[in-house]
């Protein structure tokens, strides 16, 4: 909460969300409830929270499958109440089982088993009566409306925050792995280390699906959403070169970091490079850690930027007299030399500044 309070970001987004679905519930029962009487009134409010949802596209495709399976619900189920004269089994055993084989429908999405849960509330509230039936879809509806007016006039969410955070994590993720890297080279008991380094690569997919997540959620966020006229929406997310250029970075860091696992696992036996170039080596993978944790969008001079051209620069020196040492190796280890060799350059293309 004191996040939420405090500061911009996923805490105060869930928190706005929390209070606009709960207005919406009870703008929906104050309609129905109170004003209109009705006699199933909790339905409104009911729809209305389930509508206010993480965006207005959402809310609008989710209103319109809730409406219709819970309007069939309603309708098979008066019915069913009708046709067998309001006995409540014998209503539910022509109505139950249809329901719930219609809420596995895909095109009702995840509101499918509405149908069957509100099919239930008919038929045990024991009326089949037209204007009962009227009622039911009046307040449905009205919760509907309520729950997409309030989710798309109310602070609408915009969800432009997102892919920017999602990859600045990933920037970060991407440091630290190659920080640790590099001091642990430096160490005597490097090699015992490197199943740790490739397990922590490994999950840097894990981040790159979150960003793709991201970019979903602010892609759909701005289908027919009046929040960029109606709030503060902020810049727009990163593009999506960006998201395709940290999936090769968190690429060379993996092919890194397998390499060396190899070279710590006994069982797969790859020979280890001399001292000297794990020194370089280590080097590399300090200043591409700086690089990474210098990142930011190229949006003019900054002492970011500064630093991150100055530590781009360094690693490419570094990765020079890397290769200048590898030109002195012989033997089996020549062969894991000249492959980290080959993936810490294309790490450092990959780290290039967009243009």
């Amino acid at each position: 909460m004191h996040s939420a309070v405090k500061e911009s970001g996923p805490e105060r987004d869930t928190l706005v969300q929390s209070l606009k679905a709960a207005a919406a519930a009870i703008i929906a029962w104050a309609l129905t409830g109170l004003w209109l009487q009705a006699p199933m009134a909790f339905l409104a409010p009911w729809t209305a929270v389930a509508l206010v949802s993480g965006t207005v596209y959402q809310s609008l495709r989710t209103g319109t499958q809730q409406f219709a399976i819970i309007a069939l619900g309603t309708v098979w189920a008066s019915a069913a109440m009708a046709f067998t004269h309001d006995q409540t089994m014998a209503a539910m055993v022509l109505t139950v089982p249809l329901m719930t084989l219609l809420g596995n429908y895909r095109r009702f999405g995840r509101q499918g088993l509405l149908g069957a849960s509100t099919a239930l509330f008919v038929i045990t509230a024991g009326s089949s009566s037209t204007s009962t039936v009227g009622h039911r879809l009046l307040e449905t509806l009205t919760g509907a409306v309520v729950g997409i007016t309030v989710n798309a006039f109310v602070l609408p969410p915009v969800h432009l925050r997102s892919v920017r955070d999602r990859l600045h994590h990933l920037a970060r993720e991407s440091a630290d792995l190659l920080d640790a890297m590099a001091q642990g080279l430096r160490e005597d008991n490097a090699w015992e280390r490197t199943e740790r380094w490739h397990a922590e690569a490994s999950r840097l997919t894990l981040s790159l699906r979150g960003v793709a997540d991201a970019r979903h959620w602010a892609t759909e966020g701005a289908r027919w959403n009046p929040g960029g006229r109606l709030r503060r929406a902020g810049p727009a997310p990163p593009p999506f070169a960006q998201d395709v250029r940290w999936g090769l970075v968190c690429t060379r860091i993996l092919a890194v970091a397998r390499t060396l696992d190899g070279v710590g696992d006994d069982d797969k036996g790859l020979p280890e490079p001399p001292p000297c170039f794990l020194a370089e080596l280590s080097e590399v993978l300090e200043q591409a850690a700086r690089v990474c944790a210098e990142e930011n969008e190229p949006s003019g001079p900054s002492p970011a930027a500064e630093r991150r051209g100055t530590a781009f620069e360094r690693a490419w020196t570094a990765h020079r007299t890397l290769a200048d040492n590898f030109r002195h190796q012989e033997g089996a280890g020549a062969a894991v030399g000249g492959e980290l060799l080959l993936e810490t350059r294309q790490l450092l293309l990959e780290l290039a500044p967009p243009p």
